[in-house]
């Protein structure tokens, strides 16, 4: 596996943190992440090919290590990819499991644990991956989503920790967060996301592409290893 690279000023690195800074986009927690120096950014070539993956998943696992080292709040790991620029949603979002599958497949692999908090079938509500012990939620975005939050001009694959999500129930800001980034969200696309639910309520697999899907919907993701994972506390 190679080491992971610094691409901080990478062209699209750059793009993306504009991005996050603009004034519309709704999602305090990520401007949080980015304005405290904790957003880890990696450019890769293709979202449609694997010649990046074993660049990626070591990375990732760097990244859940430096959050079990010092679990500050606020802490997110995007993946800018090169392209393609032209895919519709369905493509985007089959590209994005077929990733995300590589990387758990690879995971698996190597023998690491499901993070016990979550559910590892991804038609469970207190679904969420895993990725060296620690679960995570994935924001996908690219430039023909509906959803003007998730519409940048790269394919992309925002990596947020769950534990987070804990530490902010504890201190009892969670739902003051969360109606912030709805309310900023409505503002900003004229309605309100259909898609959008509490852990728990609903598997959140069906939030990662941004695409609007229905019940008859299917999640392709297929858990790896024989490590079952539990229900989230949440």
């Amino acid at each position: 596996m190679q080491l992971p690279r610094d691409d901080t000023h990478h062209p699209r690195a750059e793009a993306f943190r504009a991005f996050i800074r603009d004034a519309g986009f709704p999602c305090v927690g990520a401007k949080s992440a980015l304005s405290k120096g904790q957003m880890r950014v990696l450019v890769a070539r293709d979202i449609t090919s694997a010649w990046d993956d074993m660049r990626i998943y070591p990375a990732l696992m760097a990244f859940a290590a430096r959050y079990r080292q010092r679990p500050d709040l606020f802490q997110s790991f995007a993946v800018i990819f090169e392209g393609p620029g032209d895919l519709d949603e369905e493509g985007f979002e089959r590209h994005l499991w077929d990733r995300v599958q590589s990387l758990a497949d690879k995971d698996a692999w190597l023998g690491h644990p499901w993070d016990e908090r979550v559910a590892r079938e991804p038609d469970n509500p207190h679904f969420s991956l895993s990725f060296a012990g620690e679960a995570f939620f994935v924001v996908g975005l690219h430039s023909n989503a509906s959803r003007p939050a998730r519409r940048f001009s790269s394919p992309a694959l925002v990596f947020n920790l769950h534990a987070q999500f804990e530490q902010l129930r504890e201190a009892g800001r969670y739902e003051k967060l969360r109606s912030s980034i709805l309310q900023r969200d409505e503002v900003l696309a004229g309605s309100v996301n259909p898609m959008l639910a509490r852990h728990g309520e609903t598997s959140e697999a069906r939030q990662y592409s941004g695409r609007v899907v229905g019940e008859e919907w299917r999640c392709p993701f297929r858990p790896r290893g024989t490590n079952a994972g539990g229900a989230d506390v949440r």
